[in-house]
């Protein structure tokens, strides 16, 4: 009785709480609300050069933005009681997102609408839709989006390998063990240690091994990275390389949990292997398999670490991916306003494109596991 009683203390009802009580703590939320939103517009309309009112930086209206939210969670329990506690389980980390994706991507918004240059002294500079115009006529831009779609197709080849190797590991074959841990090792390696052991040694056209071996078939001049198809094959296959295992090893563990009944009874009723996996086993490894494909592309459209590395975009941006392309605007033309603008509109193409193919993927997946 004692234990409830000390409970009932610190529990504090909405009905209990005074009128004053509820005034102060909306009043103070009000006052930090419009103390937070006038110092944005005032800084905003500032930078924009509408008025010379504003702060050297943006810091103040972080600090308000701070205030606001301690204010804003005080409040809940001030105004609202025990009900407001239940919220501060939630608030602080939606105020916390807020500040750290809301806030960036509007200051993101914010740049990619400037003329924004490292290497120039007049500093950042508002210029409407100028970027726009530049990214639409920019076919430089357009080749890397293209090359994307390109570099995402491939994971159909990839899939299908991992789902071999997949099938291939799940046997009682000799040394199975010794066979999953090697065909994992390009998953531990980073993407550029890769491209300096095969991109830069292996592939080197003079003196790597696979370069001679070439030779040796009767290559002439083997230059892997010298042509624009050559070269996006290339890339292609070392990034397959390190990827594959992760598909693999996702794919395998799908296997292994699947019911032995159910291909026993598949093999009683006289199916053929092909019919077993076509019928039985493709089906209900789909859930596992849209999960790897997705993780897949979502690690594709962020391929630029081997492009950089190993080709720098070349030969005259053939094997350019987004990313890649939207690094060297940054590093070698240090133009902040026109690579923001471009990460923009492809972070809006990422998000429509996954959405659609997640519908896509559970419209296949549904289809085919309803035959079950």
């Amino acid at each position: 009785m004692s234990t409830v009683e000390g409970d009932l203390l610190h529990t504090v009802e909405a009905g209990s709480i005074s009128a004053s009580r509820r005034f102060w703590g909306r009043t103070a939320l009000w006052l930090s609300a419009i103390w937070f939103i006038t110092s944005f517009v005032l800084q905003g309309a500032h930078e924009l050069g509408w008025t010379g009112w504003g702060f050297a930086n943006w810091r103040p209206v972080l600090y308000a933005y701070f205030l606001w939210a301690a204010v804003l969670c005080v409040t809940r329990v001030v105004i609202y009681g025990e009900p407001g506690k239940k919220a501060l389980f939630v608030l602080p980390a939606a105020l916390f997102v807020v500040s750290m994706v809301v806030f960036p991507l509007l200051f993101a918004l914010w740049i990619g609408f400037s003329d924004w240059n490292l290497a120039s002294s007049t500093g950042r500079r508002f210029n409407g839709l100028d970027n726009v115009r530049r990214m639409i006529a920019d076919p430089f831009y357009a080749n890397a989006l293209l090359n994307m779609v390109l570099y995402c197709l491939a994971i159909v080849v990839e899939y299908a390998i991992a789902f071999g190797l997949a099938l291939l590991l799940n046997q009682e074959i000799i040394a199975r063990k010794f066979w999953r841990v090697t065909f994992l090792i390009p998953l531990m390696l980073s993407p550029v240690a890769v491209s300096w052991m095969v991109g830069k040694s292996m592939l080197e056209t003079r003196f790597g091994p696979i370069a001679r071996f070439a030779r040796w078939l009767g290559w002439e001049n083997p230059s892997f990275f010298g042509d624009p198809l050559t070269a996006k094959l290339s890339i292609m296959i070392m990034d397959a390389w390190t990827f594959i295992p992760f598909m693999m090893i996702m794919l395998l563990a799908g296997l292994q949990g699947l019911s032995r009944e159910v291909l026993e009874a598949a093999e009683v009723d006289g199916a053929t292997k092909w019919q077993r996996f076509w019928k039985v086993t493709f089906p209900l490894m789909l859930p596992v398999s849209v999960t790897a494909v997705m993780i897949r592309v979502i690690f594709k459209l962020k391929l630029a670490d081997i492009i950089i590395t190993v080709t720098s975009g070349g030969p005259g941006g053939a094997t350019d991916s987004v990313t890649s392309f939207i690094y060297r605007e940054y590093r070698d033309r240090s133009n902040v306003g026109y690579g923001t603008l471009l990460a923009l509109v492809y972070l809006v193409i990422i998000v429509f494109g996954m959405t659609m193919l997640m519908k896509i993927a559970d419209r296949i997946v549904k289809r085919m596991t309803g035959r079950l």
